[in-house]
């Protein structure tokens, strides 16, 4: 398996429901926060610029496992708490391509989640096709 693509998401106190725990929706909120690490600064790091010119999704699917609370127990003076979100290529096609995730609260997995995106041409407001930068890109993180 190639290596994970790991990224920790402060959490905001905005983020909690009327139970104290991380609202259902705001999981995809996070895992989305992970994904643009991912194609907008982990790419952008190994010389692929090209997704911020276009992707979409075209579905999500989560797995909610257990519970996330604010945890102020894992507070630090200088930062509020966080989740690890580490992510991977599971599949990638000419015009597509599926993203797993994992979601830690610690070292608790407190979800998982998959998302089919499209690279996407915003000028003409339609699917384009892989680069071949992005599908190396993509191969790097491919399970």
């Amino acid at each position: 398996m190639a290596d994970r693509f790991v990224f920790e998401c402060t959490l905001r106190w905005s983020d909690l429901d009327a139970y104290g725990h991380v609202n259902n929706a705001r999981f995809l909120t996070l895992y989305e926060e992970a994904r643009v690490a991912l194609m907008f600064v982990g790419a952008r790091a190994q010389g692929v610029d090209s997704f911020a010119d276009g992707v979409v999704i075209r579905r999500h699917e989560i797995d909610y496992l257990r519970p996330v609370g604010y945890a102020l127990s894992r507070a630090t003076d200088e930062a509020a708490p966080t989740v690890r979100i580490e992510l991977w290529v599971e599949q990638v096609r000419a015009g597509s391509f599926t993203l797993g995730y994992e979601m830690y609260d610690g070292e608790l997995l407190v979800s998982r989640a998959r998302s089919v995106l499209v690279p996407f041409d915003l000028a003409r407001q339609l699917p384009r096709r892989l680069s071949e930068q992005e599908h190396a890109f993509l191969l790097g993180y491919s399970a």
